[in-house]
């Protein structure tokens, strides 16, 4: 790989979701944006510009109910009275820029939304677009009881950037630009000792937002607010190696990294690229995750190597969507394969583990103990922060998927969809990514008129006998003319063997290195296939490695038992104690499903990203000893 890698967008290309489990999820959300309406999102910024109240009815004495009642408004945080009113407009703006690409309605609502901001912006007298009063900074200030008012504004100046980002919306610019001189002035009058202390509480984003300002307007004042935002408390001892993470909360700490990465992307100090990596290391490499790949407990971060007592309140969804995006930013800055590995298994067991698979609706929490549930939230009634990191998280999936550098294509997930560039390596390039769902197991698989045929033909659709232990991927390449260049395809950490490369039907010998192979040809029209072997392996709890977690393939599963279950067998082995079950459904395999064989009482295993409301277990004590003499397997 040479240099920065680039995202598809970046290079001029363009993703679309093909069918299959990604677009599903995609269109869950695209489904719950669109029910949010443009008044419920504005109604408190409305409110705070003066242009929006409420008396209950139309007449000044008695008069007829007003039909935009309490019951039609949003509640949770999102409540009138709740300090935090508002943080969901930015979150819905920066997940419509995205969505409005492919759906005109939502692209009109963004844009119809972002002039009613620019109106309350004016009526607030030029600078102030907030849904909350400025008076909520000065208690912040003064070290006054507030929630988090800057994390407020921070999500809708994110919103307005990404509008201006992906939807080339040059009025949310505008807006932005101006609110940033409101906080320049308010930051003027302060000292560092009392910036220093006004960082300690949770500001959002913010120094990521300076940072993308800096960039699109080359402005004096966004470089002043990012040395201002600078929260030294926090960094410098992260660089001198001190432990500033166990305990803390979790996602104030991710997103200032964040800042910090797209500083150093806009500035080109290194010091803003060590903090990024002396953090990731602390947080990642030398704590460790849980089994699914996320961190935290309770929002707090889990003391290093140390899990066993934290297991109820597992992966806030903020976290897991925000420390994905800084690992695409790791792997964009370094083609580390570790950083695609990482995002893989945190997609599966995080971010669709964490949104019902029939509803939309997200989880805040993914429990990991005996006898766990998932709490779904409700669609108007909560607005948790994971009810907007839900519908950005689902709705930038692709933007991790395929990356550009000037030699080649780095394929990092392999997401069904369509990727395009017009003007790529002298010509239009095209690429088809897809899964081989007869001949492997994807996650999330359904009923599909392509596996209904399946099942009719018969010789020119042969199917395996069993539930086949691979997953197989196709990758489709056209180009306008030939055209020479590498296409890099990420090998998971999780191949239970080396795997099989075909181009056009035609096999040879595979070179895997650091994670990847490279295939440097000249493309026009060829079929790349990638079987890659799976397996059930388990993942214990560093602090008690008696207890282990089963996976398949990336795929964490989870047991269907309210109990505390002994398993025996051999813990290194999960197919000592586990066989396949349900394992074909009419036109589709179904993955990850098994039951406990040779034991005292039967389980059922199954995805843990498809449980819905059933109590599950993940993490079971597993014993060499000698199993039972009664044994049950179903």
């Amino acid at each position: 790989m040479n240099g920065l890698l680039r995202t598809v967008r970046a290079s001029g290309g363009r993703t679309r979701l093909s069918d299959g489990p990604a677009r599903d999820r995609w269109l869950l959300n695209a489904r719950y944006l669109r029910s949010l309406s443009a008044d419920n999102l504005l109604r408190p910024y409305r409110a705070e510009a003066g242009l929006w109240s409420y008396s209950g009815s139309w007449g000044t004495t008695v008069g007829g109910v007003s039909p935009d009642g309490p019951e039609t408004w949003h509640w949770g945080w999102e409540s009138p009275t709740c300090d935090l009113r508002g943080h969901i407009l930015g979150h819905w703006l920066s997940a419509a820029a995205r969505v409005g690409e492919y759906d005109g309605e939502v692209a009109a609502r963004a844009a119809t939304i972002v002039g009613e901001l620019a109106t309350c912006q004016r009526a607030n007298g030029g600078q102030w677009a907030g849904s909350i009063p400025p008076a909520y900074f000065e208690r912040l200030a003064a070290g006054r009881e507030v929630w988090a008012p800057q994390y407020v504004v921070h999500k809708m100046l994110m919103g307005l950037l990404d509008q201006y980002r992906f939807a080339g919306n040059e009025e949310a610019l505008e807006v932005a630009s101006a609110f940033a001189g409101w906080f320049h002035t308010w930051t003027d009058g302060l000292s560092r000792q009392q910036l220093d202390d006004i960082l300690d509480r949770e500001t959002g984003g913010m120094l990521e937002v300076w940072a993308d300002l800096l960039a699109f307007t080359g402005d004096q004042l966004a470089a002043d607010l990012i040395q201002r935002y600078d929260r030294r408390r926090f960094f410098e001892p992260l660089l001198a190696g001190a432990d500033v993470l166990t305990n803390k909360h979790a996602n104030t700490q991710i997103v200032e990294v964040l800042g910090a990465a797209r500083a150093w992307e806009v500035t080109g100090e290194q010091r803003w690229r060590d903090i990024v990596e002396a953090f990731w290391d602390s947080a990642v490499d030398a704590r460790g995750t849980y089994c699914t790949g996320g961190s935290s407990c309770g929002e707090v971060w889990q003391p290093a190597g140390e899990q066993s007592a934290r297991l109820h309140a597992v992966q806030e969804h903020c976290l897991v969507y925000n420390l994905m995006r800084l690992a695409a930013v790791l792997f964009r800055w370094t083609g580390d394969h570790r950083y695609g590995d990482y995002w893989e298994r945190n997609l599966a067991n995080g971010i669709w583990a964490q949104q019902h698979p029939d509803t939309g609706m997200p989880a805040y929490f993914l429990p990991l103990a005996t006898a766990s549930r998932k709490q779904w939230g409700r669609p108007t009634e909560d607005f948790w922060c994971c009810h907007g990191t839900l519908l950005q998280a689902q709705a930038s999936v692709d933007e991790a998927a395929v990356f550009v550098d000037d030699t080649g294509i780095s394929i990092c997930q392999y997401l069904d969809s369509a990727v395009s560039w017009t003007d790529l390596f002298g010509g239009r390039v095209e690429l088809a990514i897809a899964a081989d769902t007869d001949q492997g197991v994807a996650l999330g698989q359904r009923q599909t008129f392509h596996g209904a045929a399946g099942i009719q033909e018969l010789s020119s659709r042969p199917l395996p006998g069993r539930r086949p232990n691979d997953r197989v991927y196709l990758v489709d390449v056209r180009c306008e003319r030939p055209s020479a260049f590498e296409v890099r395809l990420r090998v998971p950490r999780w191949a239970a063997g080396s795997p099989v490369l075909e181009v056009d039907g035609k096999s040879g010998p595979v070179e895997v290195r650091d994670g990847w192979i490279v295939l440097s040809e000249v493309w026009s029209s060829q079929r790349i296939q990638l079987t890659v072997p799976s397996a059930l392996t388990t993942a214990p709890l560093p602090d008690q490695p008696d207890l282990v977690a089963v996976l398949d393939g990336p795929i964490v599963l989870a047991g269907l038992t309210e109990q505390e279950t002994l398993l025996y067998g051999d813990p290194a082995q999960p197919t000592s104690f586990l066989t396949p079950d349900q394992e074909r459904h009419h036109s589709w395999w179904r993955t990850g499903t098994y039951r406990t064989v040779g034991q005292t009482s039967g389980v059922r295993f199954m995805p843990l990203a498809e449980i819905r409301d059933e109590p599950y277990t993940v993490y079971f004590p597993v014993r060499r000893s000698q199993r039972p003499t009664t044994q049950k397997d179903d």
